[in-house]
């Protein structure tokens, strides 16, 4: 008895109900956390595709960047080498020294050159010179006739074309090479004009191995100044240029001293051919 009065008196325990807000609250940030999951992944492939087009921009405007440079950087430089005190290099003379060999060049004006040297390499070389601009457009389409039919392909290089080549370009020949002397040859035969080509020509085309414009080919195969080089003498330099290192014009094969006979005969009668180099 005492202890049912002793109990009346008394709330019983009961366990804390469980809010049921709490357990709102709890789901809503569970399905916060499940929701935003998904949403992390598509912003971060979102970032990916931003991503992707910025790169694409950056990669053209590099590329335009490299062929602003190199559509300027020529028209720069022929302005650079009009100046008749401006005494350029070539490519190759370049490369040359930098690999440790021996390079032979004399710079010497046009008017101390003997007017053999450019009647007998207009003759072999060029024999339009004086009259295309730059490129000689006939001779081009020839050959690509020629290529059409099947015929082995030969050059088309005027004067110009191969002093570009040797100032601006690499030595080895391929169809990249031959695209890039054609506006090349234009731009400079606009703004040299031909005594100018002529005299960057001459300086430094190679008659050797290693020796490098008509001064040092006169002093190293006959022992004297291209200006008083003789005719005979001035036609076995110009049929060497197509191939310097093997043709030796102080030793000249039986070959070489035909075509030296044909050039000076033609050099001989060049008259209007060389009109634009002569000194009136």
């Amino acid at each position: 008895m005492a202890n049912k009065k002793s109990n009346r008196g008394k709330v019983p325990k009961v366990a804390a109900p469980v809010k049921s807000g709490g357990g709102r609250k709890s789901s809503m940030k569970k399905a916060k956390s499940v929701s935003k999951a998904p949403a992390i992944k598509l912003e971060g492939g979102a970032a990916r595709q931003s991503r992707k087009p910025s790169l694409m921009r950056k990669f053209v405007k590099y590329f335009l960047v490299i062929g602003l440079v190199l559509c300027v950087l020529p028209v720069l430089m022929t302005l650079l080498y009009w100046p008749s005190f401006v005494k350029p290099v070539s490519t190759l003379m370049i490369q040359q020294r930098f690999s440790g060999e021996a390079v032979k060049r004399h710079w010497v004006p046009l008017d101390k050159v003997s007017p053999f040297v450019w009647q007998s390499v207009v003759s072999s070389e060029d024999g339009q010179f004086c009259n295309h601009n730059g490129v000689d457009w006939n001779q081009i389409n020839i050959v690509i006739d020629d290529a059409l039919e099947g015929e082995p392909v030969r050059g088309a290089s005027t004067i110009t074309m191969q002093s570009v080549k040797n100032l601006y370009l690499w030595p080895s020949r391929s169809y990249v090479r031959k695209a890039l002397e054609v506006p090349l040859a234009l731009l400079v035969n606009a703004i040299w004009g031909k005594k100018r080509t002529m005299e960057l020509y001459l300086n430094i085309a190679e008659w050797g191995p290693g020796i490098y414009g008509i001064e040092a080919a006169a002093q190293y195969h006959f022992k004297r100044s291209a200006r008083k080089l003789t005719r005979k003498q001035a036609s076995l330099l110009a049929v060497t240029l197509p191939n310097p290192i093997l043709r030796n014009p102080r030793k000249p094969n039986r070959g070489m001293r035909r075509l030296a006979r044909l050039v000076e005969r033609r050099a001989k009668v060049s008259g209007a051919y060389v009109k634009c180099l002569r000194g009136d």
